[in-house]
This record gives C-alpha cells, structure tokens and sequence, in this order.
C-alpha cells in the first residue's frame, strides 16, 4: 500500500474540545496552540512536565490514566504518550467516536497528521513532508523567511488599513529587529524613521512606500517632535497606513508615547509594536549583565540628555548616587563627566567600573571600560561619539574581571 496523500485543511478550534492524552515534552509544544487557537483543551496524563502543569488554569487537566470515555464530545485529539499500547487505544477510541487524531509514535496509526506551521501576517503556511517532520519544518521556514524578507509575496498578508503603527527596531542590528515590526514595515505606505532605526531595512521597502527622514542628529539638524507628530497624522488622515520607525522601544525615553496621544487627539488609529530597547540589549550583546546575583539587585535607567542641576532635569542625582545597583545611561555621552562628578560627590566610590559600548550592535561597535573617577577621561582619549550606552556598576567588573584585577 502506498503512503496516503493528506488533505490539508484548516480547523477552527475556538470553543471546541480538543483532548491531548500524555504530558511530556510534546504535549507541552502542542498544547500552547490549541489554546492559542481557543480551543477547550483537556489533558490526560498520570503525570505532567511542570510548564504543562503551570497552565492548569487555562485547560482542564486529569491525572490520571486514559478511559476512551476522555473523548466523548471532542472535535480533535491528540496521542503523545511515550506508550504505544496507549496511543493505539486513544486512536482506535477517536476512530470510534469519528473524531480525527494525531499519533506522534505512529502517524499511519492515526488519521490526522501535524504540519509544520509558520506565520506572516495574517497568512498561516502549514507544510506536510510525508512523514518527514524536519522537512516539513526546514521547507515551512524557507517560506516563512523568503515572505519575511520579501523574497515571496502575499498579497494581502498584512493589515493595510489607514492608521499609524509605532514601531521600536531595537538597538541597530536588523536581526534584532521583531517579526511584529517586519510585518509592520511590510504593510506600509508611509515610513517615517529616526536615524537610529535599523538602516538596512529601509532598502527593503517597495518602491512605492514614502520615507520620511526625520532624523534627530546630536548638535545638527532635526526635526521637531511637533513636526514629527503633524506629519504621521497627516499621512494617516489621508487614507495611508504610516510606520514611525524608531531605534530601541519608542516608549524608552523614545517620545513615543507623545506619538500615540497625538494620534488619540486626531482620531488616528494607532497601535504599537514594542522593540527591544538598548538599555538592556547592548550590555547584553557585550556580554554586561545589567544584574548579578549576590552584585545587583537593582537597575536603572536613565537618560542623560540634562546634566546634573540643570533646572530641567528629573533626576535625584543624590539618591542616585546613594543606590548600589547598576545604573544605565542613555544618551548621556555629553554630559558623563557631569553626571560621574555628581555621583562621586553623592557617595559612590571613584573606582566604581564602568563601561562605554559605543554603536552597540552595529559593525563599529566597540567597549570602552574605565571607572567613574577616570570617566571623562576616557570619553576624551578615546574619542566617544554618540550612540553609546553607559553602564556604570559592579557587573561591569564581574563581565569584564582581568580589567579591573578581579580574576
């Protein structure tokens, strides 16, 4: 007998039984999406893995052996066991009840097979291989990135409806960019994007998206954030769908939030797709901790763009100084050897380390490590510009050991 060709269909789950008999690591991958797709899942299983056991809230969970009465009313089921005997019984049990089920052990011992599933937009790609999963899954992400990237089109894969999306593009590396924010570039009419925004993905864009440049330079030219606001309400109000590009998360010290309430103010349609933010993520790239244990148990974030006693400033430098976790500074490169001056005069030692990474992600990126009595010093020796992250605390020594005789 030659393999069974399968007809792929999509099932709409919301609302409808499914049951998963089993609870280890399979289960704990099927079972997210049945709920994901709003399905009533039960789970059968003596025991369970403790993620599985973490969403007993969201499902109904016996612990217990299998009955084939576990089936009755159920639309979908699925045989994970690690026993064949038990999945045969589940199968035959659903065969009985004319209810398809999966068997992971034994797909011929079913009568539904799981495709590998990819997402762009609002396009679902589920890929079959006969029996060969990891084909199926390699082929499903060949598609999912070829529609990512624009190598393949879909038309209509993505909401194109008049509005304003607030996108954050993380730190600068367009890896590091969110699949939320691709979709979001892909649907666009309009860009309007910051200078740290991702680069290389604006040449992605279709010939027929407006870019805006609206960069911000340190000491140059800019554009106000009114400007900014007047022209992504505008373009929304003129029937477009307009993408406000950013580096970082627009709600970290990004304006973003003031973005939103002048749409709110103009009737625009906004949504808005977090990025990561480079307080956390360029440490990280660096191999910094932002927290230690037993080092730091707190951190903050703060922007730099005001020094120390300028009438401005929201900062208590003096309670800052008085903290003994990390500290993060955000455009802060100008005024640093303020704000170190400040937090030694505040109490934190001199040789507190501290650690300059200068075009975080991106191919220029290098570290500047020092302390914060030799900080403005180093800033000058070694000719930092903006962007540039600061993290000043002892996690800097713990990543960086030798430098500061630790090792």
């Amino acid at each position: 007998m030659t393999d069974p060709h399968p007809y792929l269909a999509g099932l709409v789950l919301a609302g409808r039984k499914v049951v998963v008999v089993g609870g280890g690591h399979v289960a704990q991958r099927r079972v997210p999406t049945f709920l994901a797709a709003g399905a009533e899942v039960t789970l059968v299983s003596p025991e369970v893995t403790p993620a599985l056991e973490g969403l007993a809230g969201e499902l109904t969970l016996h612990l217990r052996d299998f009955t084939e009465t576990d089936l009755d009313g159920a639309w979908y089921v699925v045989a994970v066991t690690d026993d064949p005997a038990v999945n045969a019984r589940v199968a035959a049990a659903a065969e009985s009840r004319h209810t398809f089920c999966v068997r992971a052990d034994d797909a011929l011992g079913g009568s539904a097979w799981t495709p590998a599933v990819g997402h762009h937009g609002s396009v679902t790609i589920g890929v079959l291989g006969n029996r060969e999963p990891r084909k199926s899954a390699a082929l499903r992400d060949d598609i999912v990135t070829a529609l990512r990237d624009g190598h393949l089109t879909a038309t209509d894969a993505h909401d194109r409806s008049p509005g304003v999306v607030l996108v954050g593009g993380g730190p600068g590396e367009p890896d590091f960019v969110t699949v939320a924010a691709r979709h979001a570039l892909a649907s666009a009419d309009v860009v309007v994007a910051d200078r740290l925004a991702p680069r290389e993905l604006l040449d992605e864009l279709g010939p027929h998206v407006e870019l805006i440049d609206v960069a911000k330079l340190p000491r140059g030219r800019s554009a106000s954030q009114d400007a900014i606001n007047e022209v992504i309400v505008a373009r929304a109000r003129a029937g477009k769908r307009v993408v406000r590009f950013k580096g970082g998360d627009s709600f970290v010290f990004g304006r973003g939030f003031e973005e939103l309430l002048a749409c709110a103010a103009a009737d625009v349609p906004v949504t808005v797709v977090p990025g990561l933010t480079s307080a956390l993520s360029v440490p990280a790239r660096v191999g910094i901790p932002v927290t230690h244990r037993g080092v730091a148990h707190e951190f903050t974030v703060i922007s730099g763009h005001l020094p120390p006693g300028h009438p401005d400033s929201l900062v208590a430098w003096d309670a800052v100084a008085r903290m003994r976790g990390t500290i993060v500074l955000l455009m802060a490169v100008d005024n640093a050897p303020a704000i170190a001056a400040a937090l030694v005069g505040g109490g934190r030692s001199a040789d507190t380390p501290a650690a300059v990474i200068v075009d975080g992600t991106m191919p220029t990126e290098r570290t500047v490590l020092s302390t914060l009595g030799s900080l403005a010093d180093d800033l000058a020796t070694h000719r930092v510009v903006p962007p540039a992250i600061i993290v000043i605390g002892e996690v800097v020594a713990v990543a960086r050991p030798a430098h500061y005789g630790r090792a």
